[in-house]
């Protein structure tokens, strides 16, 4: 099994053609070829964390996103923020979150606190 590091982004492409024949081909974990998916998956994500890095959410746009998922409404964040009038403010950029604000989405709604703790940056509507 001759496997290659992945410096260029013509082996960036072909080690994901690589990759997807394997997945096409749903080999047992311990097998031969399951071994090398596992290999050449991890040379893939390490290449694409250096090369095609995903920055983390603006915090109000992650809230709003795991409203949307949850089926929630504005009411349905008072007990995480406070007041209706305080969650409208945090909505709309007017108010950063506060450190128990943070803490309470993060438990209550499952966002990542790191991602709470980012600096938001208003998205023009």
């Amino acid at each position: 099994m001759e496997i290659k590091a992945i410096r260029t982004e013509a082996n960036y492409r072909a080690a994901l053609q690589e990759v997807s024949a394997l997945v096409d081909l749903d080999p047992a974990v311990d097998s031969p070829d399951g071994e090398r998916l596992e290999v050449m998956g991890a040379l893939v994500q390490a290449y694409e964390a250096k090369h095609y890095p995903i920055d983390p959410p603006d915090p109000i746009e992650a809230i709003k996103f795991r409203m949307d998922q949850a089926g929630m409404t504005v009411k349905d964040l008072v007990p995480y923020i406070g007041s209706l009038n305080r969650v409208y403010e945090v909505l709309s950029y007017k108010r950063p979150l506060s450190l128990n604000m943070i803490r309470r989405l993060s438990e209550g709604m499952h966002i990542p606190a790191e991602v709470l703790i980012r600096a938001p940056v208003p998205v023009a509507a």
